[in-house]
């Protein structure tokens, strides 16, 4: 039976589906059959997933969803993937959670600023209510900076899982994304030991 890890966060701009792609990439190369679930009507994940498909095989499967329809969908690719990642629109109401409580691990990243901390509780709440675990992800973090200092103190506060991992703020990470690829799929950085430590990390917690 597959793992679902959705990606949530109540403001947009956080990195949900740049995390989304980039961790079922680092799934994939981990030898895992992954399927990739686009919940938002954004549809970013799904022309990521598009733009792959055009430069070759992705190496996974997608689907697209209405909130309501995800248990249905999450049903089917369970049957032949290990892991669905599941991208979410930015918003916390009743329409987001289906999708949580198909969750195994529900993903919260917090980009360094005041207002994406702002928005964090709200998730952890409603995932605490449907009891699904979370983990935060700290993303894009720019090390020696006061604000960055000040979210990631207020973060350790909170009484919720965090990951050891942390982001940086990376051009790659955004180059990659339009590309269709993973930050895998450039070669070695610290971006590629950031994604991968993460990945271990959810492995590690969903275990």
């Amino acid at each position: 039976m597959a793992h679902v890890i959705t990606i949530a966060q109540q403001k947009g701009g956080s990195g949900k589906t740049t995390i989304a792609a980039n961790i079922a990439v680092a799934l994939q190369q981990a030898g895992h059959a992954v399927a990739v679930l686009d919940t938002d009507p954004q549809g970013s994940l799904g022309r990521w997933f598009m733009t792959r498909r055009e430069i070759g095989d992705p190496g996974m499967e997608f689907a697209t969803s209405s909130a309501w329809g995800v248990g249905y969908e999450c049903d089917k690719l369970r049957k032949s993937c290990d892991f669905v990642i599941v991208d979410t629109p930015p918003k916390v109401d009743s329409d987001l959670r289906p999708a949580l409580r198909e969750s195994d691990l529900v993903l919260v990243p917090v980009a360094t600023s005041q207002v994406d901390l702002w928005a964090v509780d709200s998730i952890l709440d409603l995932a605490e209510r449907v009891g699904r675990p979370t983990m935060i992800v700290l993303n894009r973090y720019k090390a020696g900076t006061r604000l960055s200092d000040e979210i990631s103190t207020a973060l350790a506060d909170r009484e919720a899982v965090r990951a050891e991992t942390v982001l940086g703020n990376r051009v790659v990470y955004a180059e990659t994304l339009g590309q269709g690829l993973g930050v895998l799929e450039r070669g070695k950085g610290a971006w590629s030991a950031e994604i991968s430590a993460l990945r271990d990390e959810i492995l590690a917690r969903i275990a």
